[in-house]
């Protein structure tokens, strides 16, 4: 497994500033969070194609070749905030569709997608997950023949059980996991054990610590914040042990959303970082 960083962690800096967030005043582009990623020391970085400057395949070409040039593993990440909106947006499905021959410019194999959201998460799901899997199995189809992987994340809409779900009715090895332990912990699923649940058919992670916040209600999707990863509610060393055991060897790409009492970013990166360095860390 290589530390990663997800460069949704600096969402403010490339314009997406939540309402109750103070707006950092800087803009970013991509070289700017390949810098930050570079001066931290990881292994890899997971791109969010909504920050990408383009999703043309000369730029992609580009981008490429930057990663190459920096010695980053890396993984797109494809869907947000909705989405193929609980199987409802063909124009969504188009759109993945039409990314996914695109994916290998990059020079990633692996595409996170996002099949819903929590603006769906309290309809019922048996109508959504019949139409994402038809969704999938087109998308999958393309998949294959591109050599890529997409990887469903569960992305406060499904629990584990669910996304196991849409895994045996697509029945595809083109269709796996982006398995997001903060978000496990919202969906009230103890992460370690969706973790062990999922294992075998994750391709990708965001790692993602979280802790209660008083004043903020609970059922709103950030009473979970985020927070640096080991100083949260997630029990991390048991989330990589059971990546491990489950042969997982992908990016462990540390993700922050909704900054914990408005904590800095960065700093809850970096410190999830060391963390997770130190986890790594063969022991003497």
């Amino acid at each position: 497994m290589k530390i990663a960083i997800d460069s949704y962690s600096y969402h403010r800096y490339f314009g997406e500033v939540y309402p109750d967030q103070q707006d950092p005043g800087v803009r970013w582009r991509l070289a700017d969070f390949l810098r930050r990623a570079r001066e931290l020391g990881v292994g890899g970085v997971s791109l969010e194609t909504c920050f990408l400057e383009s999703l043309d395949e000369d730029y992609l070409s580009q981008v490429k070749a930057l990663l190459d040039e920096q010695g980053f593993d890396r993984a797109l990440a494809w869907g947000h905030p909705d989405g193929l909106e609980a199987g409802r947006s063909e124009a969504a499905w188009r759109d993945l569709n039409a990314l996914i021959p695109k994916v290998r410019r990059s020079g990633a194999t692996v595409l996170r997608i996002v099949a819903s959201s929590l603006r769906f998460l309290h309809e019922p799901h048996e109508p959504q997950i019949r139409a994402v899997v038809k969704m999938l199995r087109e998308s999958v189809r393309i998949a294959a023949g591109c050599g890529v992987v997409l990887a469903i994340e569960n992305h406060l809409d499904y629990t584990s059980a669910e996304i196991l779900r849409i895994l045996e009715e697509v029945g595809s090895d083109s269709l796996k996991v982006n398995f997001d332990t903060g978000n496990a912990l919202r969906m009230l699923e103890d992460p370690a054990k969706a973790a062990r649940c999922l294992a075998p058919h994750i391709a990708a992670t965001h790692i993602k610590d979280v802790d209660v916040c008083r004043g903020v209600p609970p059922d709103a999707w950030y009473f979970f914040s985020s927070v640096a990863a080991g100083t949260g509610l997630v029990d991390m060393a048991g989330v990589v042990r059971a990546l491990a055991e489950g042969g997982y060897e992908g990016l462990l790409a540390v993700e922050s959303d909704h900054h914990k009492d408005g904590r800095d970013e960065d700093r809850i990166v970096a410190e999830s970082v060391a963390y997770l360095k130190g986890l790594l860390r063969p022991a003497a």
